[in-house]
């Protein structure tokens, strides 16, 4: 089970502080939407730079012109990018094979899917690698694991899930075994990072 921290500062001196803080515990560093329209390709390279050996998803949520997005992301460093499952099967077969082609890949988020059990059971088919669970920041229906088997049971591929996770909801989040787990704010804007990134760890890598 892979651990994922998602940024979403602003300030990417900021992020990249905190990201310095909780290294050792992280398997993946994901260069957030807000980062990104701030910052651009700059920050992807940024966390690149300050960690080579992490693995760097960056959340570009692509819709369109997949093989520029992608090739402009992979030549700053990204390891992985997203790409939304509500836009155009061509874009994201487009996105994936760009992806492949330059040995990065690609997360479908299922954020927008107009049915998250048909996104799911044709990604691989289109390309993708990883499943993205999602659940928005600003959402407050609460009832996003109801839809678990929906993609679960219509896909093997592995699944990342982010609902905005915390201490109170990790354990509900571990039982369902999936593939990687994303936390941010509940680390990131932590009064200490660092001890909230060895909790979740902790729990996470307790599963394997």
């Amino acid at each position: 089970m892979k651990f994922q921290v998602s940024f979403d500062f602003v300030d990417l001196d900021k992020s990249l502080d905190v990201a310095s803080d909780i290294v050792d515990y992280i398997d993946i560093f994901e260069v957030g939407t807000i980062l990104i329209y701030k910052h651009g390709i700059h920050a992807v390279e940024q966390f690149k730079n300050r960690f080579p050996h992490k693995k760097i998803l960056a959340d570009t949520k692509i819709a369109d012109r997949g093989k520029e997005v992608v090739t402009l992301f992979a030549n700053a460093g990204a390891d992985w990018m997203t790409v939304i499952a509500g836009t155009g099967k061509n874009v994201i077969h487009t996105a994936c094979t760009t992806a492949h082609d330059l040995g990065k890949k690609i997360m479908l988020d299922l954020l927008d899917a107009s049915s998250i059990g048909q996104s799911a059971l044709e990604a691989k088919n289109l390309g993708i690698d990883t499943l993205l669970f999602h659940q928005a920041y600003d959402e407050k229906d609460t009832t996003i694991l109801d839809k678990w088997d929906m993609v679960k049971g219509n896909s093997e591929l592995p699944v990342f899930v982010a609902a905005k996770i915390s201490r109170e909801s990790i354990e509900e989040i571990i039982h369902l075994l999936p593939d990687g787990i994303i936390i941010g704010r509940a680390i990131t804007a932590a009064e200490n990072p660092a001890q909230e990134a060895e909790y979740f760890s902790r729990l996470i890598k307790q599963i394997g």
